[in-house]
């Protein structure tokens, strides 16, 4: 009997000591509504459910001790409760409040230990999964114009864009606009180096697989970024679902004249036993675009996935991505009247396109000339970008606080561009029309047909254009506006294979909580760039022109190939590899002064090096160019490799700080500040793009940014607000101008000058919810933003120095900075309905540095509903740029070939009233309707 006794003490010992407990509830709202989808969280264990759609959850299989829930979900606070599990089933019954700038929702971009936007010291913004469905599919730009203080163009498409924040923004061009801030997916860059053409946006792509967007603006990104002190704008996925479920979308959408996109988009998680977690998807899509063109403008997609092993202290997550995508990027309409332009030469602001058409070229290869190596040329294809990448995130708590995590990736890019460059006038009385294309002497009878049908279209004596007459046609035939357009066909192949790795440690004592770690980037790019010359009308939907020379008495000489293809390699050429070593460590205090004030103290030290060569070139010189035939002038004047080359080998050091404050005034209020000394290290299109046929015998300057923010934010179950006053300023900005010499045909970049801007202040991010259902959002940011110290070179539009001057323009208005832009919506949200209004305004801007030229402000309303048509199925209805606005996002000079934006100054308008110029107006009204399948 006393064995039995022993034996059953010991049997319920042993039984309490591997019970496992059970963990249930429900969540409401404010208003006693029961919340599905609520993310409920239980550390240190880090187990993961949702709330159904009756509010419950369940966690089960627990064993007894301390732990930390949290109950999260999008538009409500964060509540977080401290529980001791004892017995079989504890019963939670949890109310959340309002939280309409998820002002409590934990963030970690930006930041070195996850915090609430509420207890942060910087600018922090997020877009939510709900909130991502109410965009018109246009690009990774296009899409962050709805985070406040963020400039963005996307005139161009999806790919070609400029991001940028507070007037950072000088080195921005369009052809590598994303220069001071960082596009990151699950916390780490999309791609470690930008040149021209090679922006991080060609390898980024928004779908279902996106959980939410989190953004942060100046600030902590000079000490917790790569080379990116401008912001951060993280793309974070889906990664944990504790029951098989997702969503697959079909969408059609129709956009201007007839011009359809259809896309299919899905995302699906499972967990697979043993805390083994699963997550895919990705997209598909077939787009006309916005204008009207003879090819598809976009079409290609991603996969990507990620499996998670979850284990009681910290989590194992691999993860990937396949991105194999065809795009293309709109260029400029041409306008009259500087006051207020209007479309010119039967072009439409809404609908035209100065693309070149599909057509299919081989054009030589300079490189390989000796193996008779050809580049296919196509206009269709666009921008072929490819993107295969594979990583690994670590994270480990060790215990007595200390928490050691790694972020690694490897990815392989390639980035192959066939379009058109530039969309200028050029007069058929104009010489560059017919020297361009390499002859030696291009005068007489030219006759221009239809590459595609071989029709004659006209035929022009130009034999008076030397001494200053016009060219006359010979016959009935005329070219369209009597001019052909200035424009390259534009061969680009870029790739680099990237190696990047962030180790984080993390130390939390009583009142500090300490981070220091490492960051290491290696990436190997190479570029090849060919211009050529392509005979193309002048008109909208342009068609591509074989030209010859046909003197009577005299061999025909063709100016141009079967496909109008002219003057061979001979614009451009670029041969260039690199290698780039990027290497951070970082050291962050966040020190607990009281209970009410907390501050924040950080210092990066980041070294990169740029080691690469660039080959030099000159014109083929076998007499009658590369066929030997001197009849065909389109190939005699090709730019090959000399043998020679360039070298550079420079290291960039410096040390970033960044120091802010947060004190909470009570649990709804706080007010933060922050200063931050930030630098940015020249990109590679430094060397690319400069030093022509000369050594690159001196390194770029580093760029240094000083920021100052101080603000406030506020959350109550009605109102929720924060507002940032800043300050920042810009040293060693580097401008250099393309220019065009008509003399020798040459296309150079002038030498670099050296200058500072300065920008002032608020932006603010605003939600009330008057009554339950309905909800009213407003951003924006109003600003000065000037041009302290700015000078630009004026070669004279020739290569020849004794006539190039210095202009200054110290104290205008720092371009393409408009002093308020804001976003102003009206939501609403039941069960079953949704619906939103949105106004986004840009406020007026000047086109160049000279402030020659003014863009007017404009407005563009957004609108859209959905239905929940059952548990599973739901349907809504987006329509973008709703009444059609004409407004104009960029500029881009002249119409002339080889213009820029800077040759606009107030002086070349007054005596130029009539000419026409490049302007990129905003893309058009689109409408998309969405069926989506909740698994």
């Amino acid at each position: 009997m006393t064995k039995l006794f022993i034996f059953i003490i010991l049997f319920s010992y042993c039984n309490i000591i591997y019970s496992q407990y059970t963990i249930s509830g429900t969540v409401k709202d404010l208003d006693g509504n029961y919340l599905d989808k609520v993310n409920v969280r239980l550390t240190p264990m880090d187990l993961n459910t949702i709330t159904n759609s009756n509010g419950t959850f369940t966690l089960t299989d627990i064993p007894s001790g301390e732990y930390f829930i949290s109950f999260s979900h999008l538009g409500f606070k964060t509540a977080n409760q401290s529980i001791k599990l004892m017995q079989d089933e504890l019963n939670l019954s949890i109310v959340l409040e309002n939280d309409l700038l998820n002002l409590k929702t934990i963030v970690v971009t930006g930041t070195f230990d996850p915090r609430t936007p509420f207890d942060s010291n910087t600018s922090t913004s997020q877009l939510q999964s709900e909130a991502l469905q109410q965009f018109y599919p246009q690009g990774t730009a296009s899409l962050l114009q709805n985070i406040p203080g963020t400039f963005t163009d996307a005139s161009a498409g999806e790919v070609y864009t400029k991001v940028y924040t507070r007037g950072v923004s000088a080195s921005a061009e369009d052809d590598m606009g994303w220069y001071y801030v960082s596009l990151q997916e699950d916390g780490l860059p999309v791609s470690l180096v930008q040149h021209s053409y090679y922006s991080p946006d060609l390898f980024h792509r928004m779908d279902l697989t996106v959980k939410k967007v989190e953004a942060i603006r100046g600030g902590s990104s000079s000490i917790t970024a790569l080379n990116a002190p401008g912001g951060i704008y993280n793309f974070m996925s889906h990664d944990v679902r504790n029951s098989f479920g997702g969503d697959i979308q079909f969408s059609g959408g129709a956009q201007g004249n007839d011009n359809f996109l259809y896309r299919v988009d899905g995302n699906i998680g499972s967990p697979l036993g043993n805390h083994w977690f699963m997550n895919a998807g990705g997209h598909y899509r077939k787009d006309d675009g916005a204008r009207n063109i003879d090819f598809t403008f976009s079409k290609g997609g991603q996969f990507k996935f990620n499996v998670v092993k979850k284990y009681e202290r910290g989590h194992l997550k691999f993860y990937g991505k396949w991105l194999d995508d065809y795009t293309n990027r709109w260029t400029g309409v041409a306008a009259t009247n500087w006051d207020n332009p209007t479309p010119a030469f039967g072009q439409n602001f809404s609908s035209t396109s100065l693309l070149m058409p599909g057509y299919e070229a081989s054009i030589p290869d300079a490189r390989h000339l000796d193996k008779s190596k050809s580049n296919a040329f196509d206009p269709s294809k666009g921008v072929h970008a490819r993107d295969l990448a594979f990583g690994v995130d670590f994270l480990q708590d060790f215990g007595d606080n200390l928490t050691v995590t790694n972020r690694f990736k490897f990815s392989s890019k390639n980035a192959n561009w066939q379009t058109s460059i530039s969309n200028a006038y050029v007069s058929l009385s104009d010489p560059t029309a017919y020297f361009v294309s390499g002859a030696d002497f291009p005068i007489g009878q030219v006759v221009f047909k239809d590459a595609r049908t071989g029709m004659e279209l006209a035929r022009v004596d130009n034999s008076g254009i030397l001494a200053g007459q016009s060219a006359q046609y010979l016959g009935n035939g005329t070219l369209p506006n009597d001019a052909i357009m200035g424009t390259s066909a534009w061969y680009k192949d870029m790739a680099a294979d990237e190696w990047m790795n962030q180790l984080t440690v993390r130390k939390q004592f009583t009142s500090h909580d300490m981070t220091t770690g490492l960051t290491l980037g290696f990436s190997n790019p190479s570029l090849f760039t060919q211009g050529s010359f392509a005979y193309v009308t002048y008109e909208p939907n342009p068609k591509m022109l074989q030209v010859s020379l046909e003197n009577p008495g005299a061999p025909e000489i063709q100016l141009s190939d079967s496909n109008g293809v002219s003057n061979y390699g001979g614009l451009f050429f670029v041969n260039a590899n690199a290698k780039v070593s990027q290497f951070a460590t970082f050291l962050n205090d966040r020190w607990t002064l009281s209970k009410t004030i907390r501050l924040d103290l950080g210092l990066r030290y980041e070294t990169i090096k740029h080691n690469g060569d660039k080959d030099r070139y000159s014109p083929y010189s076998q007499d009658g160019g590369l066929d030997g035939n001197r009849n065909t002038a389109y190939d005699n004047s090709i730019l090959v490799p000399t043998g020679e080359k360039d070298k550079f080998d420079y290291t960039y050091k410096y040390l970033a700080f960044s120091g802010g404050i947060n004190y909470r005034l009570h649990e709804n209020a706080a007010l933060f500040g922050r200063f931050s000394k930030g630098h940015k290290a020249p990109e590679l299109n430094y060397y690319f793009n400069n030093f022509d046929n000369i050594p690159i015998n001196e390194k770029g300057q580093i760029q240094n940014i000083s920021q100052l923010e101080i603000g406030v934010k506020y959350s109550n179950k009605a109102v929720s607000f924060t507002s940032t006053l800043f300050w920042s300023e810009l040293k060693n900005i580097g401008i250099s101008n393309f220019e065009y010499d008509q003399d020798n045909n040459t296309i150079f970049y002038t030498p670099i000058l050296f200058n500072t801007s300065r920008t002032f202040g608020l932006e603010w991010e605003s939600a009330y919810q008057p009554a339950p259902h309905f909800s009213f959002h407003f951003n924006g940011i109003i600003q000065n933003p000037k041009a302290s110290t700015w000078n630009i070179y004026d070669a004279a539009g020739t290569t020849e120095t004794d006539d190039d001057t210095i202009i200054n323009y110290s104290g205008n208005v720092l371009p393409f900075n408009p002093k308020i832009m804001f976003n102003l919506s009206g939501n609403y949200t039941s069960h079953t309905l949704s619906a939103f209004l949105k106004w986004q305004f840009m406020g007026n801007r000047y086109g160049n540095v000279s402030n020659g030229f003014e863009l007017s402000s404009y407005s563009v309303f957004n609108a859209g509903t959905g239905y929940k048509i059952s548990n599973h199925i739901s349907a809504s209805l987006i329509v973008n740029n709703l009444f059609n606005s004409k407004g104009l996002a960029n500029f881009f000079g002249a119409n002339a070939f080889g213009a820029n934006a800077n040759g606009a100054t107030p002086e070349f308008i007054a005596a130029n009233p009539e000419t026409s110029f490049v302007v990129f107006p905003v893309l058009q009204r689109s409408a998309l309707l969405k069926i989506n399948y909740k698994i």
